[in-house]
């Protein structure tokens, strides 16, 4: 008797008809479906573009400053992984050029200071004695104080140089102070994106910087810069999204 009144209840319960309107977004969430095609398609489009920036690299291989831009550009747009090999070969080649010397013609701060940056970055030793020159200059020259401020793009590499210093090296501790206050005062009066580069660099130290971070931040910098390699500027942002897209 139970059961039987149990079933009757059941089969007496009224239920709501759910007359809902049309989905807005129709049935593209229950349809998802992973971005596996467009991985596909930037997986494809970056092998292309790799073997193009491959043989930028090795070109530049007859031009000691450029060569150490381009490798500087490649690191800072987060890229360089692809071009281990491919660097490391180029800075072995210019390792004989490594001197202390940087006098007359051979004597620029933003030579000095990518060349000694890139070289310690990548494990090579180079003594703080390459700055000898600059130290003088800071320390006696007022003149020259005056030039090498008129030198931002030199003072911003001095500056990211100088954070790669040891305990001990007094030149690049000197250097780091001058370095700082001189971009401090300009960085109003500059014109983008360098101003966007220094108040950055002021902030945050390049070799202390999230890599993927650091890199989206100059990738939007780079494609500002009127001198911007086009094919260097498409490949990184490709890599960066579809590293994205891999997570």
């Amino acid at each position: 008797m139970a059961s039987t009144n149990a079933v009757n209840y059941q089969e007496e319960i009224a239920r709501p008809v759910a007359n809902f309107p049309p989905r807005l977004w129709g049935e593209r969430f229950i349809n998802y479906t992973s971005g596996t095609q467009v991985a596909e398609e930037f997986a494809e489009a970056i092998e292309v573009l790799k073997n193009e920036v491959r043989n930028v690299l090795i070109g530049s291989n007859s031009n000691f400053v450029g060569a150490l831009s381009l490798i500087d550009t490649v690191e800072r747009l987060g890229i360089s992984y692809h071009f281990e090999n491919e660097i490391e070969k180029i800075l072995q080649l210019f390792v004989e050029l490594r001197t202390n010397n940087y006098e007359d013609e051979a004597y620029d701060l933003y030579t000095v200071s990518i060349h000694f940056r890139v070289f310690r970055q990548h494990g090579h030793r180079m003594s703080s004695d390459t700055y000898s020159n600059i130290y003088i200059y800071i320390r006696m020259s007022e003149n020259s104080k005056k030039a090498l401020k008129s030198d931002p793009k030199g003072l911003l590499n001095l500056y990211d140089a100088a954070h790669m210093r040891i305990h001990g090296e007094e030149i690049l501790e000197d250097a780091l102070v001058f370095a700082t206050s001189s971009l401090k005062s300009m960085a109003p009066n500059l014109g983008s994106p360098l101003r966007q580069q220094v108040l950055h660099a002021l902030v945050q130290r390049l070799h202390f910087g999230r890599p993927r971070i650091e890199a989206r931040n100059f990738i939007s910098i780079y494609e500002k810069d009127e001198s911007r390699n086009e094919t260097l500027l498409m490949f990184a942002k490709l890599d960066y999204n579809l590293l994205h897209m891999l997570l």
